[in-house]
């Protein structure tokens, strides 16, 4: 089967958009022509009209609830929100129920991603059973069933010497190991950052060192076992400091940011409203800045959502008891599009490279890239109209976001994976 992308803008190696057409056979790009080349293959025409048209997005922190929490997500409607933001790979985190601890879990993800036939599901494993932190998964099995990697994220692994021992284990196998950076001690009974918000509303706040208390320990581990670590949801001033020293001696990590941590600061809460709650919290507008100059010197290495759908009702519960997370698969792109892109504060070549190219890098996966011989996992954008985000509208379960009734442009129109379309905007 052929498919042909005619009249795309294409982003160059200098990051100058051209216009291309893009020839799709048997799920693989086979061809990339240029604009005024003739295009003799015959198949289906897809006539592009000069939107964008990228690698897909690749999404290496999700949570898709499947199985235990289906009245939140379920690995189909989550793969199906996720396609509608662009996005063709996904990495899904085990805080499931059961805990995606054992080979039998794997499969079971990896088998319903297949049987809803959209997105490319990776999933991760976790480092501890059932994410308790007293006793180490059998990695080995684990990675035979087709986990990418290894992590308790949702709750920080306590024990200093546990987290050695995954690293080696880890770092055996050729296997990173992927850190939510929490200390229990400083968090307990916490739902907002420690500072101005938290003050005014009489709430304990979550400190920053909390998680920078982590990524020290870790970065040091790590140093000492060679693993590849990779940090969670990068949030604070110090944790970019540390990992981008870390980075300097040479230290094998990696590490992630969210949109919102980027966008959004404890400042722009505007009240008790619990979609406003999320883990790493909304922390001080100097850890904004941190974050955004980490990213843009790649301290910060790729852009995830941390997509954590939650009931309504869950989120009606309030600040302090409802749970931690926002939904995050169908605004990413046009919210960091419209913030960053279209106010020339970035190039857009480097948001593209960060949740493209970038963690294709990262994670060694074969795709990231518009490449002839890649597989065709693509995501065509339309630059110029203006929507309004509308938590009614989402693909997901979830409804939990602080950007409805924002107004972005850039939003995904077509997603292909494998050459197959799996969203239109129609």
């Amino acid at each position: 089967m052929t498919v042909i992308i005619k009249n795309a803008s294409v982003l160059n190696e200098e990051g100058v958009l051209e216009r291309k057409h893009i020839v799709v056979q048997d799920g693989i790009i086979s061809a990339i022509k240029n604009g005024n080349e003739a295009v003799d293959e015959a198949g289906e025409i897809i006539e592009a009209e000069g939107k964008l048209l990228i690698p897909g997005l690749i999404d290496m922190h999700v949570h898709l609830r499947e199985p235990g929490f289906e009245h939140k997500e379920t690995i189909e409607s989550g793969a199906r929100s996720a396609a509608k933001g662009g996005f063709t790979t996904i990495a899904c985190m085990p805080n499931t129920r059961p805990v995606t601890d054992s080979a039998e879990v794997v499969k079971f993800v990896k088998d319903k991603a297949d049987e809803a036939g959209l997105v490319k599901v990776l999933p991760y494993a976790a480092i501890t059973k059932n994410e308790l932190g007293r006793e180490l998964t059998d990695f080995a099995a684990l990675k035979e069933a087709g986990a990418i990697g290894f992590t308790d994220d949702g709750v920080g692994v306590q024990n200093a010497q546990m987290m050695k021992d995954a690293m080696k284990i880890a770092a055996g196998l050729d296997m990173p190991v992927i850190a939510h950076c929490e200390d229990n001690s400083l968090v307990e009974g916490c739902a907002v950052a420690e500072g101005t918000f938290a003050d005014k509303h009489g709430l304990k706040g979550i400190p920053n060192e909390s998680e920078a208390i982590h990524v020290g320990r870790d970065i040091l581990l790590a140093e000492a076992t060679g693993v590849h670590y990779h940090v969670c949801h990068v949030s604070t001033e110090q944790s970019v400091r540390l990992i981008r020293q870390a980075k300097e001696i040479g230290i094998k990590v990696t590490a992630e940011v969210c949109p919102h941590h980027l966008l959004l600061s404890e400042e722009d809460i505007p009240g008790m409203d619990a979609n406003w709650k999320m883990n790493p919290p909304l922390r001080s507008r100097r850890d904004v800045e941190a974050c955004i100059a980490g990213l843009l010197d790649g301290t910060l290495d790729i852009i995830v959502t941390d997509h954590a759908p939650h009931s309504e009702e869950e989120k009606a519960k309030g600040m302090q008891l409802a749970p931690f997370g926002i939904v995050g698969f169908e605004t990413a792109f046009p919210l960091l599009y419209t913030a960053f892109v279209a106010t020339g504060k970035w190039d857009l070549s480097l948001l593209v490279q960060r949740m493209t190219a970038d963690p294709a890098r990262v994670f060694r996966l074969n795709t990231g890239s518009l490449t002839v011989g890649l597989p065709a996992d693509l995501t065509l954008i339309d630059l110029t109209e203006e929507k309004e985000v509308n938590p009614a509208s989402f693909a997901s379960k979830g409804r939990n976001t602080p950007f409805a009734g924002w107004k972005l442009k850039g939003w995904p129109v077509k997603t292909w994976v494998n050459g197959t379309a799996v969203w239109t905007e129609e």
